[in-house]
């Protein structure tokens, strides 16, 4: 029996220590600081006619010129992915929009089809909900049009910044007043990687991956954390910053392979993804998938489905059971966790609001 006992000991130590390790990572949470600032100077300095510091790359995509005609930032975008050259009306013949009865809002039902209005339109932004069927795949698309990016919100679960603190979508949601909300990069579980929200930098540790940025002159650019601090991203009029990607889209040209994806993730998944068509133009994007109506998107469908609605640029967000759109108080999709349709815990949302 002795000379086992150190073998059994190491085994124990290493068991306990793979325990925690996961727990730690996976289930315990831990506060780090109220998430209440907003930096509201970078809008100031717009409003001001401050020359903006954005980047080149980023500030041609969006020159005036191409805002007031719509043309396509690259011009050869036509020969890129099936979805190319196509703008969002010739995808709409495939569409559905959201039927226009009264919303109830007396509770949330995730596993209800959304019956609300359709539309919203305020002196501050207009939100169109449409409904398509692609790939077997039911996909739900909000295209939003702001007069300002500051309308482009974030929060983060309990109102808190901190490391596996989490509440559902629809929850943050309520709790911020959102008008239209999807479900965020899932920043909680990870040790590292930007996170810049409202303007306010929270993570500054890189991980080497795309960062995509939303500046506070309403254009959307990806960049890498190699080349920008996370404090010069803000100082550059960085408004939002999100570390899970990858990159769908850039320049109107699909960026993943028909084999792409993330990690371990099935090739066939709940999707949620963001992505910008003009200046303060967005869509919000979330797909159903893991049930026999919705089969689910890879990441390469999903980029091809975001460049068929005509934006210059997408990123995918977290997905899987994470994946929610909440809309007029209500959940519009259909969030599965565990073979169930629910909503599950994330760490933080893109609103609206």
């Amino acid at each position: 029996m002795k000379k086992h006992l150190w073998a059994i000991c190491a085994a124990a130590v290493l068991i306990a220590f793979t325990a925690y390790i996961s727990l730690d990572t996976f289930v315990i949470s831990t506060s780090y600081a109220e998430a209440t600032d907003i930096n509201t100077e970078m809008f100031s300095a717009l409003s001001d006619g401050s020359e903006s510091t954005l980047p080149s790359e980023s500030a041609a995509q969006y020159n005036s010129s191409q805002i007031q005609d719509g043309s396509d930032s690259d011009s050869s975008s036509a020969k890129h992915g099936p979805g190319s050259g196509k703008s969002r009306a010739s995808i709409g013949s495939s569409g559905n929009s959201f039927g226009n009865s009264d919303n109830d809002t007396s509770g949330i039902d995730a596993s209800a089809s959304y019956t609300g209005d359709n539309a919203v339109s305020t002196d501050n932004y207009t939100i169109t909900l449409t409904e398509y069927y692609q790939n077997n795949t039911n996909i739900y698309v909000a295209d939003v049009t702001l007069n300002s990016a500051q309308y482009l919100k974030t929060a983060f679960a309990n109102d808190t910044y901190g490391k596996n603190v989490t509440e559902k979508t629809s929850e943050i949601a309520q709790a911020n007043n959102a008008i239209l909300a999807i479900n965020g990069d899932y920043y909680g579980v990870q040790e590292s990687g930007y996170v810049i929200r409202n303007g306010i930098v929270y993570r500054d540790t890189a991980k080497d991956s795309d960062v995509l940025c939303i500046y506070a002159n309403g254009t959307m650019e990806i960049v890498s954390d190699s080349e920008y601090t996370a404090d010069e991203l803000v100082s550059m009029g960085v408004w939002q910053a999100f570390t899970f990607g990858p990159s769908l889209v850039e320049n109107s040209t699909v960026t993943v392979g028909v084999n792409d994806e993330v990690g371990k993730a099935m090739a066939s998944n709940p999707r949620t993804a963001i992505g910008i068509i003009d200046a303060n133009h967005f869509v919000f994007v979330v797909s159903d998938g893991r049930t026999s109506e919705s089969e689910g998107l890879s990441l390469y469908e999903l980029a091809t489905f975001m460049q068929g609605l005509g934006v210059k640029t997408a990123y995918n967000l977290d997905g899987g059971g994470s994946s929610t759109m909440y809309f007029n108080d209500s959940v519009v999709n259909n969030p599965t966790t565990g073979g169930s349709i629910k909503e599950r815990g994330v760490s933080d949302i893109v609103y609206i609001g």
